[in-house]
């Protein structure tokens, strides 16, 4: 199983629609897969219903699709907490993980990607080398979010084809 986290907390995010997306895309390559929305689901303590999240999603998961926006410079302090409430161990080691970043901006969150990386390698996970970022966001989508940017889509599919295969 694949999961794809859509890592913002944020109200109406373009992350939550380039999880979708990414999730669609896959179906047409028939894989199933599966999302975790981080504006859907309260990672603030290690409470029940967060145990229940990371025993029924999170420990299951082989590989996941990160897709995180760009936050100061970074990625999004609520994935971070997600990561850090779990048992890092049972949860994280030895699994693979993509990354996509996101941005209104030029650099596609290279910098959020960078670090995130550094904290994925720590935690024994295996980062796939294709980390897309994806800059102007806001821009490469049609009325129905999905994207109608040629070169974006070819560049999603070759890294869908190219994780799917790791």
């Amino acid at each position: 199983m694949i999961t794809i986290i859509s890592g913002t907390n944020r109200n109406d995010n373009n992350t939550k629609k380039v999880a979708l997306e990414y999730r669609r895309l896959l179906a047409e390559k028939n894989v199933e897969s599966t999302i975790l929305a981080l504006d859907e689901v309260n990672v603030f303590t290690r409470n029940d219903a967060f145990i229940k999240l990371e025993e029924t999603i999170l420990k299951p998961t082989q590989k996941f699709i990160i897709i995180m926006p760009e936050y100061n410079g970074s990625y999004p302090g609520i994935l971070k907490l997600m990561i850090d409430n779990s048992q890092v161990k049972d949860t994280w080691w030895h699994k693979k993980v993509l990354l996509t970043g996101v941005s209104t901006g030029r650099a596609g969150n290279l910098r959020g990607m960078e670090h995130l990386t550094g904290s994925l390698l720590h935690m024994k996970m295996l980062v796939h080398p294709n980390r897309l970022p994806i800059s102007l966001v806001n821009t490469l989508m049609d009325s129905n979010n999905h994207f109608n940017h040629k070169d974006t889509l070819a560049a999603i599919n070759i890294q869908l084809d190219a994780f799917l295969n790791f």
